[in-house]
């Protein structure tokens, strides 16, 4: 069965290096767009995985996460699978999307976390970073997603600290607060995490090696995966 244009564009190839977070984009706004109608069903999961050029497990960690948040439903059985909820979030009501000032929250911290990685990576002390090596590995072993977290939000600060900057540690902690709201309607599969973590541990090497333009490109990287989550379950308003 043939599709049209709009809906084989929601089914084309995933770019790395946010596959799952790219993911859950596309298929949260073709679901809010009405490109996959409520009640419809997804390609089964072998098939699907092929199309859009990822593993399995990524696939699934994209479907567990817009299953949590009411887009899709699961049917076992012989005529189960994937489906698009009957009453899918943000096809009934725009009291869902994101304030104006969230979004801009989130462009206020691609400023925040660039800046203060570039100066880290100029400004930085062993023992700094041995501190943020310390985070690192405290993430790694977090026992649930809360004390993850509050790691996450040192680890930032961290990062502001290690520039030298009070003024930049003060934007630090108020955009840190502010995307705590935001993060907390986000599923966070351990996988995932620990894909977050890892560049967690390659920016604090960036930063080791004075390597600034390195380290603000996988900052831009790390925080743009939130972006793509948060732009399939919640829409930006017009």
């Amino acid at each position: 069965m043939e599709r049209e244009a709009a809906v084989q564009a929601v089914f084309k190839p995933v770019r790395a290096p946010t596959m799952f977070e790219e993911t859950v984009e596309r298929l949260g706004t073709a679901i809010r767009l009405g490109l996959l109608l409520p009640g419809s069903r997804l390609p089964p999961e072998r098939e699907l995985a092929e199309e859009l050029q990822i593993s399995r497990s990524t696939l699934r960690q994209a479907l567990t996460t817009l299953e949590q948040s009411g887009h899709l439903t699961q049917r076992r059985g012989r005529s189960g699978g994937t489906f698009v909820a009957v009453e899918p979030p943000l096809t009934t009501s725009g009291e869902a999307s994101l304030s104006e000032a969230a979004w801009a929250t989130l462009d206020h911290r691609v400023a925040v976390e660039a800046g203060a990685v570039l100066l880290a990576a100029e400004r930085g002390r062993a023992a700094d970073l041995e501190r943020l090596d310390d985070l690192v590995d405290r993430m790694a072993t977090a026992e649930d997603f809360e004390d993850y977290r509050l790691a996450d939000i040192r680890f930032h600060i961290g990062i502001a600290e290690t520039a030298r900057s009070p003024r930049l540690v003060e934007a630090m902690t108020e955009v840190q607060g502010q995307m705590s709201g935001l993060i907390s309607i986000i599923a966070h599969p351990d996988q995932v995490l620990t894909h977050s973590n890892e560049q967690h541990r390659r920016i604090v090497a960036h930063l080791r090696d004075s390597e600034g333009v390195k380290a603000v490109a996988l900052m831009r990287d790390h925080i743009e995966g939130t972006e793509h989550i948060l732009a399939g379950l919640l829409p930006k308003p017009v």
